[in-house]
């Protein structure tokens, strides 16, 4: 069925599972994650998606998938509440032979190839949902038309510490790409991936038919559709992106990017007016600090109660902080009862529990705790 034309189409990859989050994802998939108090991980794509004027979206979840369906809704919070495109939430694909799971980032949007054809677009965006940046995709979309690119990928230096993490390109003068490593062991370059791509659709199109036919792929973007389009006759450039970029991919990582918000001067700076962060807002009442209760340094989002001492902390929406409790350099997540006497120091309490008086919470600067843990070895 054809509908209105769109000269481009964004789909979002929101299915994986995000092993390394430990507990934090045994529920929930990654991008429905809470982050900065308030959002939700996906939020951000979303949010950026809407200002830059993308207005069909498709969203290809897979694991955990409730939460985030309920989160994303009909897209309203973003404004993708449209007529004509809007968001659309893409599970697993169903025909004759019965289901099957997504086998890979490619084969996710091959299995939809007849939800973008029916838009019938100039170009496609393929995006992540658990990546926290912002980021003007029509900035990058005047490039891909300006190369006459078929395919374009936003890249981000990365320390050289950190390089094998990442799929890394090499580019001549021009940005035009000559290589592609997919997370090597000996990386030759430092220009890392962001895995933000703009697709000619026929191009792409074309790439994902082969692919599929192929008995050799893995149906993945990073393993086999871009280093095929490199090595073949495909003009690729890199679109250089300068800004604030996080995978947020290990507790580690995401208790880092939570706490790069309580600078004054933080780059992601969600007090931007001209570049606004929009989420489902709960209604709670605004927050209370009590007589005994003391914040430094700290985001306290609406609905929390302060009676204890909140230092360096990110806290979410709904939750208490009982009396004589401490919680410092932690990320507390929605809906939690901190209960009084409790000390927790470098951790990441889940959401929707309650944390007993007397519990201590020990994490490291280089191993934050998870509370609960399965294991139990996270609190004394």
């Amino acid at each position: 069925m054809k509908m209105q034309k769109k000269e481009i189409v964004a789909m979002i990859l929101a299915g994986g599972q995000g092993s390394r989050l430990r507990e934090i994802t045994d529920k929930i998939a990654k991008p429905a994650v809470p982050f900065g108090g308030k959002f939700r991980i996906i939020d951000f794509t979303l949010s950026n998606c809407s200002n830059s004027e993308i207005d069909t979206v498709g969203i290809l979840t897979q694991y955990q998938p409730l939460e985030l369906n309920s989160h994303i809704g009909i897209g309203s919070s973003w404004d993708l509440d449209r007529n004509f495109g809007g968001v659309k939430i893409l599970p697993p694909y169903f025909d004759k032979e019965g289901g099957r799971f997504y086998m890979g980032t490619a084969n996710a949007i091959f299995e939809n190839m007849n939800f973008i054809d029916a838009y019938n677009p100039d170009y496609v965006l393929i995006l992540s949902g658990d990546h926290i940046y912002k980021m003007d995709y029509q900035k990058m979309l005047n490039t891909h038309k300006e190369k006459n690119a078929d395919l374009t990928i936003s890249v981000i230096e990365v320390p050289w510490n950190e390089a094998s993490r990442f799929g890394l390109l090499s580019a001549d003068e021009d940005d035009m790409i000559y290589e592609f490593q997919e997370k090597p062991d000996a990386p030759k370059s430092n220009l890392a991936s962001m895995g933000i791509y703009i697709f000619s659709w026929p191009v792409l199109r074309a790439c994902l038919i082969e692919d599929h036919n192929s008995e050799d792929s893995s149906s993945d973007f990073g393993k086999d559709i871009i280093p095929k389009m490199v090595e073949g006759h495909h003009k690729v450039y890199a679109y250089r992106f300068s800004g604030y970029w996080r995978d947020v991919g290990t507790v580690e990582s995401l208790w880092e990017s939570n706490m790069d918000l309580l600078g004054l001067d933080n780059e992601l700076n969600l007090h931007d007016k001209s570049w606004r962060n929009y989420s489902v807002n709960p209604i709670s009442p605004p927050q209370y600090i009590s007589p005994f209760g003391r914040v430094e340094g700290s985001i306290v989002n609406e609905g929390c109660v302060i009676e204890g001492h909140v230092i360096k902390s990110v806290i979410s929406t709904d939750v208490h902080v009982g009396r004589n409790s401490v919680v410092q350099n932690t990320i507390v997540m929605p809906n939690t009862n901190i209960e009084d006497d409790v000390q927790i120091d470098y951790a990441i309490i889940l959401s929707d529990i309650t944390v007993k008086s007397g519990t201590v919470v020990k994490g490291t600067r280089d191993h934050i705790a998870v509370y609960p843990s399965e294991g139990g070895e996270n609190h004394e």
